[in-house]
């Protein structure tokens, strides 16, 4: 687990997600190594038109789509290496020593999990290709990524700076334990101010568990400001970052079953697109 992950896609939000991936292994001082992928792109549909034409000027239209195609391919092929190129040189310039860098064909998603015997961090844009100038709307990965990562995953927004502050969603529940460990055992927020802040639920000693998770981040030498909120869960945190001015959020991932989603929508996916800085998420 020795990589952080970047994914990049050559949409508006690209400069942001390098600038996080640099950010990221500077701090861990783990190897970057960006990943682009190349998607299939959509069917013609040639199929539909069975009827309506002739054998022969159909299977020529087939073979005229087919070239077209492998033209597309080599150039995004040319176009990807041409952008892993670029951020490369951007990390190696602000001082990131090792770099990789990735091609591959197919689903972003399937090229992650492919490498994550290798991954100790995945960066990913909140929203990428085909969302242009909507930064609110995810991108049609990330529900997939987040529930398959096993390691956390860094969501960016438009616009990234290094964060000197983050604030933990805590809500006493085992997949906020598991972010609070992370925390602990890691280096990416070490020397950050940390807000540990819990809107009042049903949580049996939701009290008692958020004080301990208070002194286990003190006890590693975190300053910690703490904070217990009532009301609407989204409005309370959003309102808390907003006044406090965070600069990042990490929080657990997908408390509930998909049943439940259904009904009552998930606690992380209106948090991920309503929140304007980075977000950190674990499973």
């Amino acid at each position: 687990m020795n990589k952080i992950i970047t994914c990049i896609d050559g949409s508006a939000i690209t400069s942001a997600v390098t600038e996080a991936g640099i950010w990221s292994a500077k701090k861990l001082n783990k190897t970057l190594c960006f990943l682009h992928t190349v998607e299939k792109g959509q069917q013609h549909g040639a199929d539909d038109y069975t009827g309506a034409i002739g054998l022969g000027a159909r299977s020529a239209l087939l073979e005229e789509m087919t070239k077209l195609d492998e033209q597309r391919s080599k150039v995004a092929l040319q176009l990807g290496g041409e952008l892993l190129d670029s951020v490369k040189r951007t990390a190696n310039a602000h001082g990131v020593q090792h770099v990789e860098t990735l091609h591959r064909h197919g689903d972003v998603v399937d090229a992650v999990m492919a490498l994550e015997d290798e991954t100790r961090l995945i960066v990913i844009g909140k929203s990428g290709m085909g969302h242009e100038g909507n930064f609110k709307t995810l991108g049609s990965h990330i529900e997939t990524l987040l529930r398959k990562a096993t390691q956390p995953v860094v969501l960016v927004p438009e616009q990234f700076q290094e964060p000197r502050s983050f604030m933990i969603a805590y809500d006493g529940r085992e997949s906020a334990d598991r972010a609070l460990q992370k925390v602990i055992d890691g280096g990416l927020l070490h020397g950050l101010h940390c807000h540990l802040v819990s809107v009042k639920n049903n949580e049996a000693d939701l009290t008692s568990k958020f004080d301990s998770a208070e002194q286990r981040l003190k006890a590693k030498g975190f300053k910690v400001t703490t904070a217990f909120l009532e009301g609407d869960i989204h409005d309370s945190l959003h309102a808390y970052s907003d006044k406090n001015q965070i600069e990042l959020i990490m929080m657990g991932a997908f408390g509930h079953s998909r049943l439940r989603q259904f009904f009552v929508g998930s606690n992380t996916t209106k948090m991920i697109e309503r929140t304007s800085v980075p977000i950190i998420v674990l499973r």
